[in-house]
């Protein structure tokens, strides 16, 4: 019987790392192929799309890719304000008002939590004309403000830190300090932020790249060319009606992406502590 489990246990772990080593190359595959693409020229990917072998073309891709007005370094940087700045707001009011839900008894909280679930399942879309005419009226469009600042209104970030607080926050540790004479704010920056690290660095990366990729807003905001982000610049490329050079359009995807792989390689660990933490408390 002992032999039959062990081979059983065996022969699961087996399957388990075979499944796992499967998704991980099919994960990785998309990137492999946009890296190896952005070396090959415009007829390589034409002929053979999918190839794991690099060409020479990189600099005659990238020497056809600034040609095409694309401007790397204004494009990272107008990136990089718009998704620091709403990524910073996205998970510091979004865990300021997760700690309201916790840590206060209030009259119609729980009817506060519902309208924020509501909210949440309303698209972006749905709202972008009345947003747009909006920010037309206040004179915010061709301004980062109009995209930074709507990133305080998080509804999916709220409910995940409201979960994760409610199983990890100790709720004593609060009123211990409250009894010593802290401040409310002083409070929740000082003693709730630390223990919240984990569910904060997970949602960090999910904003950042989700305000990194974000196209639509952007594009319909900004139409001043000094103010465009990296993905507006990379759609651009797509523009000259008579040829498309597809190598220099994967190298802009491939510039577009690094800054993506630093964030997660620089939060990824606090992701499965964030996931396991900010479950559900039963």
């Amino acid at each position: 019987m002992k032999h039959a489990k062990h081979s059983n246990g065996t022969a699961f772990k087996i399957v388990a790392y075979t499944v796992c080593i499967l998704l991980t190359i099919l994960s990785l595959m998309p990137f492999v192929i946009m890296l190896v693409n952005s070396t090959r020229s415009t007829y390589e990917i034409q002929q053979h799309a999918i190839s794991l072998v690099p060409s020479t073309y990189l600099m005659s891709n990238l020497s056809v890719l600034l040609g095409k007005t694309f401007n790397p370094i204004r494009g990272f940087m107008n990136s990089m304000i718009i998704s620091v700045g709403s990524t910073a707001c996205t998970v510091y009011f979004s865990a300021l008002t997760a700690y309201a839900l916790v840590a206060y008894q209030w009259k119609g909280r729980k009817t506060f939590f519902t309208v924020i679930m509501c909210v949440m399942m309303i698209p972006a879309q749905v709202t972008s004309i009345g947003f747009y005419q909006f920010m037309y009226q206040i004179h915010m469009t061709n301004n980062f403000l109009a995209l930074i600042l709507p990133s305080i209104a998080a509804p999916a970030t709220v409910f995940f830190m409201r979960q994760f607080m409610l199983s990890s926050l100790p709720l004593e540790l609060l009123d211990s300090a409250r009894i010593d004479g802290s401040g409310e704010f002083n409070t929740f920056n000082r003693i709730a932020l630390p223990i919240m690290k984990p569910a904060m660095a997970t949602q960090a990366i999910f904003c950042f790249v989700s305000s990194w990729n974000s196209l639509f807003l952007p594009t319909i905001l900004l139409t001043d060319n000094s103010k465009y982000t990296m993905p507006i610049m990379v759609g651009l490329l797509r523009g000259d009606i008579y040829k498309t050079e597809h190598g220099a359009i994967y190298l802009g995807l491939t510039l577009t992406i690094l800054p993506l792989f630093i964030v997660y390689f620089a939060l990824s660990k606090y992701i499965i502590a964030g996931v396991a933490l900010g479950g559900v408390k039963g």
